[in-house]
């Protein structure tokens, strides 16, 4: 046990790191994931099924409202309040499976609490970096990456079996238990790091009053009316809803880029403008466009290459392997190049490190054309399959999938590490939620024209190119002000 600023015992960072980002992949997991499993093993349509990529709005959309979890009580406030709130959810759902007729009411339950858990996922990773040096934010990142894994798997295995054997009212209590369970222990032992600029309770004052409840209701009738029209267009449903509304309102913050003097001429005279003054000090800083270029360009190739790995492992006649390479194989690798990461990294520093790791990480994209190559005539794809099953394609399988996930743990490390740099003091929630949704949106893109590339040219080429598509993010490392993204990273 350790003593927090405020005099009381509190857990040590090894400890909190891992179970805080437990906390947060479990609600991930069973939301955008198990949510989708239970509703089609409940005899719901695919059609009806398919809405549920709906749950992942709220955390593409989450920065929002990151500034007010910076500027209205503590992270660790938040933290438990929507971690106690998670659990009465998952609760409630658990008793509600019993009943076919609520079946509507729990799709309900988990879209309010897929907005919970974004926030959730906003307040650990605002508390993380308030709670930790700079050095810390990297030592740590390894164990966050584990933790998180783990949640996903203990979510994706041992809840759905559960579910699938016992039933799903004591799949989600357990669900709702071990979380509950969590919230007790950080309630207890997280510290206390962080002191309350405004109260929550003055937040609610301004939240809730005639005006905010009539335009929110204004907005959910003109989103619900989009949606219906975007579902009845046929090129449209193709492409989910949230990932284009992410897109829009990012590309929106683009285009402040070349307003930004403007705009924080204005809001001097507004300093009670949280949302505006959250977004515009992310922007004013020197060299943002390489800044945000280099955040979108980061993890293209990655995402192609991921989007194309399971399938690769199917077309080639590895599919009853590709379970326990990324299992057995992939998960520990991941584990070992986060933690091997942030140990360098915190050692030698960001500068220093980012380049080897990124060309590591990208360098796995022609290890795949390689296999590619070796597995596939010309590094075609072959419907159906050929029989390539041998000890020694096998090997070779897992030797790259080995330096795959170990590389991609030390791209993790990178990514982390880089985007907490880049968040100021006043508003660290809401940065990091800026950042990560310039990147995933970028990721979604990326990997959604990806089939119609190897279904044009190959695998193999396919690999290549994906490579190609890392590139820019390595050449813009050089045009990055590593002064500003040390200096903003200091807690």
């Amino acid at each position: 046990m350790t003593k927090d600023p405020a005099g009381k015992k509190s857990a040590p960072p090894l400890i909190w790191a891992f179970t805080t980002y437990f906390a947060e992949g479990l609600p991930y997991i069973l939301i955008r994931t198990l949510s989708t499993f239970f509703f089609r093993a409940s005899g719901v349509s695919l059609e009806a099924t398919g809405l549920t990529s709906l749950y992942g709005l709220p955390w593409i959309v989450k920065f929002l409202w990151a500034p007010y979890l910076d500027s209205f009580g503590t992270k660790r406030s938040w933290l438990l309040i929507t971690q106690v709130l998670l659990v009465c959810f998952f609760t409630l759902i658990a008793v509600l499976t019993q009943y076919s007729w609520a079946l509507p009411v729990i799709a309900l339950l988990f879209f309010l609490a897929a907005f919970l858990a974004a926030s959730h996922d906003t307040a650990i990773d605002g508390f993380y970096m308030e709670a930790l040096t700079v050095e810390e934010q990297a030592r740590f990142v390894g164990y966050r990456v584990m933790a998180y894994r783990i949640a996903m798997m203990f979510g994706s295995g041992v809840i759905v079996t559960i579910g699938s054997r016992t039933g799903w009212v004591w799949a989600f209590g357990l669900a709702a238990l071990v979380l509950g369970l969590l919230f007790l222990f950080h309630l207890t032992l997280l510290p206390r790091c962080e002191r309350a600029k405004e109260s929550i309770r003055q937040l609610m004052a301004q939240v809730f009053t005639q005006r905010f409840v009539l335009i929110m209701f204004m907005v959910s009738c003109i989103l619900a009316a989009f949606i219906v029209w975007y579902r009845n267009s046929p090129k449209l449903a193709t492409f989910p809803f949230s990932n284009l509304v992410g897109f829009l309102l990012l590309f929106s913050l683009l285009l402040l880029v070349p307003l930004r003097t403007r705009f924080l001429a204005g809001i001097k005279n507004r300093p009670d403008s949280i949302f505006a003054r959250a977004f515009l000090s992310f922007i004013d800083r020197d060299k943002i466009t390489a800044i945000i270029l280099f955040i979108i360009c980061l993890r293209v190739g990655e995402f192609m290459l991921s989007s194309m790995a399971g399938p690769f492992f199917i077309d080639v006649g590895l599919k009853e392997h590709y379970g326990w390479i990324t299992g057995a194989v992939g998960l520990p690798c991941s584990i070992i190049g986060a933690m091997v990461g942030g140990w360098l990294i915190a050692r030698k520093s960001l500068q220093k490190m980012i380049w080897p790791f990124l060309l590591a990480q990208n360098l796995t994209n022609l290890a795949y054309m390689m296999l590619a190559f070796h597995l596939l005539p010309y590094g075609t794809h072959v419907p159906g399959g050929v029989s390539v099953d041998t000890t020694a394609n096998i090997l070779f399988a897992c030797a790259v999938a080995a330096f795959d996930y170990l590389a991609g743990g030390l791209g993790t490390a990178v990514l982390m590490t880089f985007l907490m740099g880049l968040c100021k003091e006043d508003f660290k929630a809401a940065h990091y939620a800026i950042g990560t949704g310039l990147m995933s949106v970028a990721g979604v893109y990326a990997g959604s024209f990806s089939g119609f590339l190897v279904e044009w040219v190959g695998y193999a080429y396919f690999f290549g190119i994906s490579f190609v598509f890392s590139l820019p993010a390595m050449a813009l490392i050089y045009f990055l002000p590593w002064p500003e993204v040390k200096k903003t990273s200091q807690p």
